[in-house]
């Protein structure tokens, strides 16, 4: 098979080098999108005020769930991709782009309906306060309305980075990152949109990012140029995919799912709690994305070199993006706890004691462990792409268990502290788990035949 210039083959060359090479694009894509949200509530922040703020956090949480399990759903169409580009399978390949296309398209039009049709009863069950209930619908419908472009983008994005391009989707990002926070502050000041006004601002500029990455991965990659040929018979692809990207989807939102229990605890505390509970998360998802861009790293590399059926490699390339993961986690700790006032300056331009006590709370119970999302992020996804949906599932499942555990049994006890100890807790039982079933995978003399 003839490959593109453009195409990255992480199946040769160093390991470190090569997933350093294809994680950096990808960790400064993911920055970017983040600005996505930063821009929002910085904009909002200032502008509208503390009490806007606190209507857009108090739904952020379904919001990065429905991003979430897009992400991972997607995410497992490119592992599928992967598989087949390191084993050299053309037909297989394009078979793999077509039938992510069409499951795509279901799926979009499937969220897009449950997630609006449910707004209204959503803001009941996570007790958003009275007084912002109103704004907190408004961002939050716009938001989900524009699912489509989110799937549209996480699609074209994991397919270019399953087939070496990590690169592209960054060009795109950054751009539309600049575009977004010019239309947030063109709706919200002189249009006086209000919050609804950031929601359209995100959803656009996504969009757009979208269309231009399919734009340069369809004149790169002659692979995406689908045949009538490759969409007959995909009922064995369309099970696997669905097989691999359903419960990457669902463990992607596994935390989000528990981040509900912890939001609405919070938002019973008060706007003040909501607040700044809203620009620590802020701040925390930081390191959730820089993790994030490590599993779609290695996600890529043990893909490609399972289909390849270099166990050695896999085994040298964990054992480096674990290396790289964890110099990451401890950078972004050190930063976020020297810096935790003046992230909540970032959001807030007069935040009271209230709002800091909040704040520097859950990021000093937090930051100290991210250690073990690390460990999490880095042997979930290397067994995830050997195809053993079993045990990250089951580790989900833990998650879940621990963060609902922590948040709503401990909450009476402790109280807000509860919140700040429920991640922790999550990401020390899922490892408890994972790690002892890769090191049994890796001794198994059958998976590379």
């Amino acid at each position: 098979m003839s490959r593109s210039k453009k195409e990255m083959d992480l199946t040769v060359g160093d390991p470190f080098r090569s997933l350093l090479k294809f994680a950096i694009p990808v960790i400064l894509g993911n920055l970017f999108q983040l600005f996505y949200t930063l821009a929002d509530t910085m904009i909002v922040g200032k502008t509208l005020g503390a009490q806007s703020l606190a209507a857009v956090g108090s739904t952020s949480i379904i919001i990065y769930f429905v991003f979430c399990f897009i992400n991972g759903f997607t995410g497992g169409f490119g592992i599928c991709l992967g598989q087949r580009c390191g084993a050299k399978d053309e037909a297989g390949m394009r078979k793999s782009v077509a039938v992510s296309t069409l499951l795509s398209i279901a799926f979009t039009v499937f969220l897009t309906l449950i997630c609006c049709l449910l707004a209204h009863q959503i803001l009941i069950w996570m007790q958003i306060p009275s007084d912002i209930s109103g704004e907190a619908y408004d961002y939050m419908f716009i938001v989900l309305l524009g699912t489509g472009a989110t799937v549209f983008y996480n699609l074209i994005s994991n397919m270019l980075r399953a087939l070496g391009d990590s690169k592209t989707p960054l060009y795109f990002l950054v751009f539309s990152s600049i575009l977004n926070i010019f239309l947030d502050l063109l709706f919200i000041v002189p249009f006086h949109m209000g919050v609804g006004g950031a929601a359209w601002a995100t959803i656009l500029s996504q969009l757009l990012s979208a269309i231009l990455s399919l734009v340069v991965g369809l004149k790169n990659f002659p692979v995406l140029h689908l045949h009538r040929e490759d969409f007959h018979d995909l009922k064995a692809s369309a099970f696997l995919h669905l097989k691999t990207g359903f419960p990457m989807g669902f463990q992607m939102s596994v935390m989000c799912i528990g981040q509900l229990a912890m939001q609405a605890v919070v938002n019973g505390l008060g706007t003040a709690a909501v607040a700044g509970y809203t620009a620590a998360s802020k701040a925390d998802q930081l390191s959730v994305l820089v993790n994030n861009a490590m599993m779609t790293a290695i996600s890529n590399y043990v893909a490609q070199n399972f289909g390849a059926g270099r166990k050695d490699r896999i085994r040298q390339g964990v054992r480096a993006c674990l290396i790289q993961t964890e110099a990451f986690n401890l950078v972004m700790c050190i930063g976020i706890l020297l810096l935790r006032h003046p992230i909540v300056q970032m959001f807030l331009s007069d935040p009271t004691a209230e709002i800091y006590h909040y704040s520097d709370t859950y990021l000093t119970i937090v930051a100290p462990f991210y250690f073990l999302l690390g460990l999490l992020a880095v042997y979930r996804t290397a067994i995830q792409s050997m195809q053993n949906g079993r045990a990250p599932f089951a580790a989900c499942m833990i998650e879940l268990v621990m963060r609902i555990f922590a948040t709503i049994g401990l909450s009476g006890l402790i109280g807000y502290t509860s919140v700040c100890i429920a991640s922790p807790l999550a990401w020390f039982g899922a490892c408890a788990l994972l790690i002892p079933v890769y090191y049994r995978m890796m001794k198994n003399p059958l998976l590379f035949q």
